[in-house]
């Protein structure tokens, strides 16, 4: 999987040297409470080590999971970017509807690092070809709700049609530049 940097930020793939990070990161109920219909706090370093394996297991050209570190390597999150899973008894959408997503460490929360690093992996995938990716928050998740209208996300209304549950559904689609001078 590829790297991705920007002014301030480097996405990398995850490493098993990363584990007591992410075991860390999500062991904190406030980082985790919104990911998922069932969220959990993770328990153990076995299971931030199966959870990185899981990760370095999306091998895609454009699709990833990356940790985000600032540029000294410190780690301050994880970023997505695959397909996402319709609720039971969805039958529109399919493999090519592709979410964005993010969780931060609560010492990283407020200094953009998460606008920064979705706005890098949105450039990136979009240069790759991907025309649309979607973004899924719990009603409640106005943190991240802000993140998607700074990134000039579509705010789309709530859904049930991802993941079992109802969410906010924002959307954003690549923008094609015109190739050359104006003829």
């Amino acid at each position: 999987m590829r790297t991705i940097m920007s002014d301030r930020l480097l996405l990398r793939p995850w490493h098993d040297g990363d584990a007591d990070f992410l075991l860390d990161l999500e062991s904190r109920w406030e980082v985790v409470r919104f990911l998922g219909a069932h969220p959990a706090i993770m328990r153990t370093r076995q299971d931030a080590l199966a959870s990185i394996r899981r990760r370095r297991a999306v091998d895609h050209p454009v699709h990833g999971i990356w940790l985000i570190t600032v540029a000294d390597g410190v780690p301050v999150g994880n970023l997505l970017l695959k397909p996402i899973p319709l609720s039971a008894g969805e039958s529109t959408g399919g493999p090519d509807e592709v979410e964005i997503g993010w969780h931060l460490h609560p010492d990283a929360w407020g200094q953009g690092y998460a606008t920064e690093a979705a706005e890098a992996v949105l450039h990136d995938a979009f240069g790759r070809g991907l025309a649309r990716v979607v973004a899924v928050t719990d009603p409640d998740n106005h943190a991240s709700q802000a993140v998607c209208r700074r990134l000039g996300m579509t705010a789309l209304g709530r859904t049930a049609k991802y993941y079992d549950a109802v969410h906010e559904l924002f959307e954003h689609r690549a923008q094609h530049r015109a190739q050359g001078p104006p003829g």
